[in-house]
């Protein structure tokens, strides 16, 4: 920051070679010293040009006044059979920071120790390389990432029945808002994740639980809460179900099916945790959309 108070804005400065001899530093540590003044709005680089002081910053217009959002917002809902506000405290439990030593088991995240940065730096480096890569994608995702989402599904799935959303959480959004209308009931599993019940409640709908037990979700159960509710869709998580953990058995996984078709209604197979399973780990079960030629999954997975 000193160097910088030698140059007028908008000058160059000296070369990466010449500031690690100044300094007798590391060129390291001097493109890591640019890549924070550029970061903070002190210094702009340009590829093959070098670093140049930047002008100075314009003032920053004032900000406009949003109040009138909180009374938009705040508005009568008596008229919405589910009122379309969202209790996020349980999300945002989740999202905070852990005290210090804290080894978090709420999340899908792995722990920066293990991630492979050097592979997955390597594999952004190829995918931006290649021909189209900063062209605009076609809308419901590339043919390539479809076929292997197909592929990795199996059964009768094509690429023409995948749809590449922004994440899992995006994709049970979409599905929850093109099969059931606001103000009906969605069936979730007991317990869930608070994502899911937020996901529901932002869409206008009424999560109705289903207990679930060390075998995943209770098929008697789920045939009553179908009769009882006329709910037309169900979100499960047959793979590891969030919290539980419990894996839906290969019987259930019929009778699931069955059920839902037999109600006319659709499942939402939340897949989240396929590609986390250990290497020792016995066979996984195929998703449940692999046998299901009748389209009552909607598969999701990330």
């Amino acid at each position: 920051r000193a160097e910088l108070d030698r140059y007028s804005p908008g000058g160059k400065l000296p070369s990466s070679r010449a500031l690690v001899e100044r300094y007798r530093v590391s060129p390291v540590t001097v493109t890591r010293a640019l890549a924070q003044l550029a970061a903070e709005g002190l210094v702009v680089t340009r590829p093959g040009a070098g670093a140049f002081r930047a002008e100075p910053r314009t003032a920053t217009p004032a900000a406009g006044d949003t109040s009138w959002q909180e009374v938009a917002l705040s508005a009568d809902t008596a008229t919405e059979l589910v009122p379309r506000a969202v209790d996020a405290s349980g999300v945002l439990v989740t999202l905070s920071a852990p005290p210090p030593g804290t080894i978090e088991f709420n999340g899908g995240y792995l722990h920066p120790s293990l991630q492979p940065e050097r592979a997955l730096s390597a594999a952004l480096a190829r995918a931006g390389r290649r021909p189209g890569a900063w062209g605009r994608p076609p809308v419901d995702g590339l043919p390539e990432l479809r076929e292997w989402f197909a592929r990795e599904i199996g059964g009768s799935v094509t690429a023409a029945g995948v749809l590449v959303t922004a994440g899992g959480q995006s994709a049970i959004t979409t599905a929850l808002r093109a099969l059931a209308p606001p103000g009906t009931p969605v069936l979730v599993e007991s317990p869930t994740y608070p994502g899911m019940l937020a996901v529901a409640r932002a869409a206008g709908l009424r999560p109705v639980p289903v207990p679930v037990d060390a075998g995943g979700v209770r098929p008697e159960l789920l045939e009553a809460a179908f009769r009882a509710t006329g709910a037309r869709v169900l979100v499960c998580q047959p793979l590891f179900q969030n919290p539980t953990g419990a894996v839906l058995g290969p019987e259930r996984r019929r009778e699931v099916v069955r059920i839902a078709r037999a109600a006319g209604a659709f499942v939402v197979e939340d897949d989240f945790a396929r590609l986390l399973v250990h290497e020792d780990a016995p066979p996984l079960p195929a998703p449940l959309a692999a046998e299901d030629p009748d389209g009552v999954v909607v598969h999701v997975r990330s």
